[in-house]
C-alpha cells in the first residue's frame, strides 16, 4: 500500500510540474505576441507582400494597397481580361491585373491567395506548422499543388523559423476578409 501512494505521490508531483512548466511556457509565447506580430508586421512590409496581395486603391500616387482588404488576394468576382496565349510563354510576356493579384506567365494564369484569417476562404483553419511547410516546400498547405509565381516562395524558404513564425503571427492578427480567391488557370486554358 505504501508503494502504491509514494508512486501516485510521484506521478502527481511529475504532472503537476509539467503542467506548471507548460502554463509557464504559454504565458511567456503570449506576453511576446504583441513583439512577435509586430515583427512579422514588419517582415510583410519590407518583403512587399501587400503588393501581390492587397487588392489596390487608385490614388494620385498611383496604386496602394487597400486598408480594408489588406492581405485578401486577389478579388473574388474581379472580371478577367480576355488573354492571347500566344503572347505569354518564355521569353515573352508576364502580364497583371489593374489589383497586382493575377498574373499571367508560362505556367498559366496564377491569383494572390487570401492570407487573412478567414476560416472558408484564407488561413483561418491553418496552423503554423501548415504555413511554415508551405514557404519551405512551395506547396499549398505545404502538401498540395504547387504555389506559382510570382510568390517568391524559394527566397521564404531561407528565412528562419522565427521569421516565418512572425509572419504568421501577423496574418493571423489582420480581421478576416470573406474573398474566396480563383483557383489557377492552367496555361493550356487560357483564352477560353
Amino acid at each position: 500500500m505504501t508503494r502504491k501512494l509514494i508512486l501516485i505521490s510521484v506521478l502527481a508531483i511529475i504532472i503537476t510540474s509539467l503542467l506548471l512548466i507548460t502554463l509557464g511556457q504559454s504565458q511567456k509565447a503570449a506576453a511576446n505576441k504583441p513583439d512577435l506580430i509586430k515583427k512579422g508586421e514588419y517582415l510583410v512590409m519590407i518583403g512587399g507582400c501587400n503588393d501581390c496581395h492587397s487588392p489596390k486603391i487608385f490614388t494620385e500616387r498611383g496604386p496602394e494597397p487597400d486598408p480594408k482588404r489588406l492581405m485578401s488576394g486577389h478579388p473574388a468576382g474581379t472580371k478577367l481580361a480576355s488573354i492571347d496565349p500566344a503572347m505569354v510563354g518564355p521569353g515573352k510576356w508576364m502580364l497583371t491585373n489593374d489589383h497586382l493579384t493575377g498574373w499571367v506567365g508560362p505556367w498559366g494564369m496564377s491569383f494572390a491567395a487570401n492570407l487573412t484569417p478567414d476560416e472558408q476562404t484564407g488561413i483561418g483553419l491553418w496552423t503554423e506548422d501548415i504555413f511554415i511547410k508551405a514557404l519551405r516546400t512551395g506547396k499549398h498547405m505545404g502538401a498540395g499543388r504547387p504555389i506559382l509565381p510570382p510568390m517568391p516562395w524559394p527566397n521564404l524558404a531561407k528565412a528562419t523559423d522565427e521569421d516565418l513564425q512572425a509572419i504568421f503571427a501577423y496574418l493571423k492578427s489582420l480581421p478576416p476578409v470573406k474573398n474566396a480567391v480563383l483557383a489557377p488557370i492552367p496555361p493550356n486554358e487560357l483564352g477560353k
